[in-house]
């Protein structure tokens, strides 16, 4: 069942990010990587500026979670994660199905460059990638990361939405 997030789901997203994103761990650059991945204190802080979580749960456990936020003009994709042993089963792709089904206009999603798997997962959904000018130009605009992060990521726009 894919539902919307709850204050009480936070310890458990913040357990779902934490553990998927070990799948970063020496892929991305190590000065980006830290321990944890997200600390409850920054997830929080993602909730208070408007990312909205919702969760794919399956017998009353939350398995995966996605967010969506607007900002300005364009909603993003935000901390897409599905714990790992539950990885490979189509979660992701239901609960990014179900957040499309809700939006319209602009449509981004930031990512690792070096996670191909996010990137060929993104664009199996009906996204694609940007050139790195405009990349550079929407991290700048939509997202409140540091030049080293933008350097080492990717940008994809859905399908059909002009850029």
């Amino acid at each position: 069942m894919i539902r919307p997030c709850t204050d009480s789901d936070v310890p458990n997203i913040s357990a779902i990010v934490n553990d998927a994103a070990q799948a970063y761990k020496g892929v991305i650059p190590p000065d980006r990587w830290h321990e944890p991945y997200m600390p409850l204190e920054e997830l929080k802080e993602e909730i208070a500026a408007g990312v909205k979580f919702w969760g794919y749960e399956d017998d009353g456990w939350l398995i995966g979670i996605m967010g969506m936020q607007r900002v300005k003009d364009v909603t993003l994709i935000r901390h897409a994660y599905v714990r790992t042993g539950m990885r490979n089963r189509g979660i992701g792709g239901k609960l990014l199905a179900h957040l499309l089904e809700q939006l319209d206009g602009r449509i981004l999603v930031g990512t690792w460059k070096a996670a191909n798997w996010a990137v060929k997962f993104y664009q199996k959904h009906g996204f694609q990638l940007v050139s790195e000018e405009e990349k550079d130009r929407l991290l700048k605009t939509y997202w409140n990361i540091p030049e080293r992060q933008i350097e080492t990521s990717v940008v994809l726009v859905h399908k059909g939405i002009p850029s």
